[in-house]
């Protein structure tokens, strides 16, 4: 049917706008957080885009289904102001002739919300888990930014580096400063680079033609010495242990396992494919020529309904690792709930009802 194939053909149209409207916005606060760690030392400013890259990839099985959701609410809402839908009754095609289309959506988008569920949202969070515990277990000197100062990691020194030379690998104008109660220290350079001595297996940032300045905490007279090669040894961090999350492990480990929190896992991964059909129910029912003069019909309403619905979830997932709810069926419980409620919904929209008895809508 033409009708059907112009849904899809809207729906699909406006979620790739939708979708690229979250994810500049998921970008800039992703971002924003990366670069606050990369000045801080903590990654690497050339893994920027890389971890936010691997952090769209691990929430993309979330976002969908909003992405989605708001796409059909914002479709039907156009078919309403500008008289469409009234058309569409008119020549005898209700509600539930739109359900062909919505299992269509479900067939597309919901294998795509599978793919992500199951399998390369685990690995993009595998990977970036796998990146973060290797840059923090890396030397202080890996993350510093030219023009920054950049503080240790126990706080104890600060450095600062002019410029940075990636064809030879070498450090300019550089700045170094050690202290404790007790001392404190200066070293500053013209060059340097770092190393790592094959014998003890240590790192050390080598610096050339630099001055010391190195003397005790509010003393008035400092020690000045003066070099042409300095050899300033490079602490390493606490190296801990790697341990994978839950939530970045593969699928059918997931299943292998016989533990609550793997349990719970695997069915939050299932959930997630599970709430696309009761979101897309939910938008039909909310979608009505009774609020043809709406910009927006019943879009606060359905919202509500969205985070509602999607904090239940989080709440059942929080109850199952605590062991407070069994993770075989805690979570569908709450499906269950809400696909009840808006296949009621959809039936009282489809007769042409108020969706609430007792309210005006």
């Amino acid at each position: 049917m033409i009708i059907h194939r112009a849904f899809i053909r809207e729906v699909l149209h406006t979620s790739s706008a939708v979708i690229a409207i979250l994810f500049s916005i998921f970008l800039v606060t992703r971002l924003v957080d990366f670069l606050r760690q990369a000045a801080e030392g903590d990654i690497p400013i050339n893994s920027v885009f890389l971890l936010v890259l691997l952090k769209m990839v691990t929430y993309l099985d979330i976002i969908v289904p909003l992405v989605l959701y708001i796409s059909m609410l914002l479709v039907m809402g156009r078919w309403i102001r500008d008289n469409e839908l009234t058309v569409i009754s008119a020549c005898g095609i209700g509600m539930r002739q739109f359900l062909r289309p919505v299992l269509i959506l479900f067939a597309i988008v919901g294998s795509m919300v599978a793919m992500f569920s199951l399998y390369l949202s685990p690995l993009s969070a595998a990977i970036a888990h796998g990146k973060e515990f290797e840059f923090r277990n890396r030397t202080d000197v890996t993350g510093i930014l030219p023009g920054v100062f950049t503080e240790t990691r126990e706080g104890g020194g600060v450095y600062f580096v002019e410029s940075y030379d990636k064809a030879t690998d070498t450090f300019r104008d550089i700045f170094v400063y050690n202290g404790d109660d007790e001392e404190e220290g200066v070293v500053v350079a013209n060059i340097g680079f770092k190393t790592v001595d094959e014998a003890s297996n240590d790192d050390f940032l080598i610096l050339k033609d630099g001055t010391q300045y190195r003397g005790a905490a509010g003393a008035v007279e400092y020690g000045v010495l003066e070099f042409e090669t300095y050899a300033l040894r490079i602490k390493q961090r606490a190296f801990a242990d790697f341990a994978l999350p839950v939530k970045a492990m593969p699928t059918n480990q997931l299943v292998a396992q016989n533990h609550r929190t793997a349990t719970g896992e695997l069915h939050w991964r299932i959930s997630k494919i599970a709430m696309l059909p009761v979101l897309m129910v939910f938008a039909l029912a909310f979608s009505s020529i009774r609020y043809r003069k709406a910009r927006f019909p019943g879009m606060m309403t359905a919202l509500l309904v969205y985070f509602i619905y999607s904090n239940m979830l989080g709440f059942a997932v929080a109850m199952i690792r605590k062991g407070a709810l069994n993770p075989n069926y805690g979570l569908w419980i709450v499906h269950i709930v809400f696909f009840a409620l808006a296949l009621y919904f959809f039936y009282r929209r489809d007769q042409n009802k108020r969706l609430l008895p007792w309210l005006a809508t």
